[in-house]
């Protein structure tokens, strides 16, 4: 059974009566046109066959009288000769069942001799034969005294070689005629005989077929077959099936790309173990469902899952993912988290105004609460202001505001370089992406000064568009970065700051590399470290 049969449910009465039917039909046209054109091609070449075969034995015939002594010397036998030629041809032409008549005519077209006696004595009426020097002997198509005919000519020459006479042979066309119908008779037998065997053939055979098809009608299984073909090639996922043996059975067009095939057909049939997935086939051999398998050759997750039928395995169905969509919605999910640690931030900043402002009323001091909340507006007013005047990105701008939030509560100062300005429309970047690269930058140069409180901490971030380019600056004053080299940073894992850390830069630098850019860092022990990420047109969207 396939590995992808249709669900078993019990067919209509009317199934294998109309699949049978079908079937007859079919196979009873086909016989019967197949037997007519064997039947009158065999007949046309046995008839040109027999005719061939009838002229070269009815010539060989008259050439062979011709040459006989006793014919050979008509002209000057005497009335008794003839009478023992007339003799000795009759018994010779009773003899042959090839011939029907045989005649010979003298020089002066007197019939010799004759099959029929009363012939013998009478002039020879027809066209006489006309013979080059070649002395050959020819067949022709006449009519005579016995009815149509097919004759053979040859003439008589004597011991001097002169020409006295001819002989003819012949068949009578009505015997050649009942010789083609007992051809025909035999073909046509023949015909019905292998109708018989061939209905009896395909009655057994559709019976079969609609066994092996569970009932359905072949036009409706064609139709669930192409349909959970194009389901399986609509799926984002890969799908692979591989029978007990580790056989590829079925590849969609998404696992085929994802690892970097283009025919179906050049892998079907071959070992699964070819396509670096040993363990599929470790799923076959033993028939555990295995999950989330990072296959690292071609960069695909997948799942295994073994396929039973009625208690035995068959095979087994992989589902692959692409790695890199992992990746991405990973990196969503991170952007999102920022967004929210970005909003607790700002909550908590909001909640120490509100203290100080209460703190201010419960000791009298009214005028001084009434200026302070006053400045906090005034400053929360100008710094929304100039990140949504700047930035018309909605989520990056919430990003910033909510870490600008994060910096007061570190007491770090955080500034909007000037002439900074983004376009989501200047450059094909995804919100997503930005945030995530934004996001991971910020809190690192926030981790980078709070590791340093002996110094002003002050962070300088610039954010850049133009048609076809992106440009971000991220300059902190933190303690700076002593590994060497300094690309090291980059590495998935790696971190300063204890175990289950280092992922955020490395998944910043994959980011950036799909995006087609580049991202650079300089840094001095002691004084700082800036971070430049620049995307520009032309590099890799996506």
């Amino acid at each position: 059974m396939s590995l992808f049969s249709p669900s078993s449910t019990k067919p209509r009465s009317t199934s294998i009566k109309t699949i049978q039917g079908e079937f007859f039909r079919s196979q009873l046209l086909l016989i019967l046109l197949l037997a007519v054109f064997l039947g009158v091609f065999g007949a046309l070449m046995n008839v040109k066959f027999e005719n061939h075969k009838r002229d070269v034995n009815i010539r060989n015939i008259a050439k062979t009288i011709a040459q006989t002594p006793i014919v050979r010397k008509i002209k000057t036998n005497t009335p008794e000769e003839n009478r023992q030629l007339c003799a000795y041809l009759d018994s010779l032409v009773s003899s042959l069942e090839e011939i029907n008549v045989a005649s010979i005519v003298n020089e002066d077209s007197i019939r010799v001799y004759h099959s029929k006696p009363e012939l013998i004595g009478t002039t020879y009426a027809s066209t006489l034969p006309k013979y080059d020097p070649a002395r050959y002997t020819y067949s022709i198509t006449a009519t005579g005294p016995t009815g149509r005919q097919r004759r053979a000519y040859a003439p008589i020459y004597d011991e001097k070689g002169e020409y006295v006479g001819f002989v003819i042979v012949l068949i009578l066309m009505k015997n050649i005629h009942i010789e083609i119908l007992q051809v025909l008779s035999i073909f046509l037998l023949a015909t019905l005989v292998a109708l018989l065997i061939d209905l009896m053939i395909s009655s057994r055979l559709s019976q079969k077929l609609k066994r092996s098809l569970m009932g359905y009608e072949p036009d409706v299984f064609t139709a669930m077959y192409r349909m959970r073909d194009n389901i399986l090639e609509a799926l984002e996922e890969g799908v692979l099936a591989v029978n007990k043996d580790g056989k590829v059975l079925f590849m969609n067009k998404t696992a085929l790309r994802m690892f970097n095939l283009q025919d179906i057909k050049r892998i079907e049939g071959r070992d699964v173990a070819e396509l670096h997935a040993p363990i599929l086939a470790k799923t076959i051999q033993k028939g555990v469902k295995e999950t989330n398998v990072h296959l690292k050759e071609v960069d695909v997750v997948l799942d295994c899952v073994p396929i039973v039928e009625d208690g035995e395995q068959v095979g087994g169905v992989a589902i692959l993912h692409d790695r890199a969509e992992y990746t991405k919605l990973m990196e969503d999910l991170s952007g999102v988290r920022y967004l929210v640690d970005s909003m607790r931030a700002n909550n908590h900043d909001f909640t120490n105004k509100l203290h100080v402002i209460l703190g201010l009323i419960q000791m009298g001091m009214y005028d001084q609460a009434i200026s302070y909340i006053q400045n906090v507006t005034i400053v929360q007013r100008e710094t929304i202001s100039q990140i949504i005047k700047k930035v018309h990105e909605p989520s990056v701008a919430a990003l910033l505001l909510g870490k600008i939030a994060r910096a007061s509560e570190l007491n770090i100062r955080f500034k909007l370089r000037e002439n900074s300005e983004y376009n989501p429309t200047d450059v094909n970047v995804p919100p997503e992406a930005l945030v995530t690269i934004v996001g991971n930058l910020l809190d690192n140069a926030f981790d980078a000064m709070n590791s340093n409180s002996s110094k002003e901490k002050e962070l300088l971030f610039g954010i850049y568009s133009s048609p076809g380019a992106l440009l971000i600056s991220v300059d902190d004053t933190g303690s700076g970065i002593s590994v060497v080299p300094i690309e090291k940073i980059f590495e998935n894992g790696y971190s300063t700051k204890g175990a289950e850390r280092g992922i955020g830069l490395f998944h910043v630098k994959n980011l950036i590399d799909a995006l087609g850019g580049k991202i650079s860092v300089d840094s001095q022990e002691g004084v700082g470290t800036s971070f430049t990420v620049s995307v520009k047109k032309g590099e890799k969207d996506v």
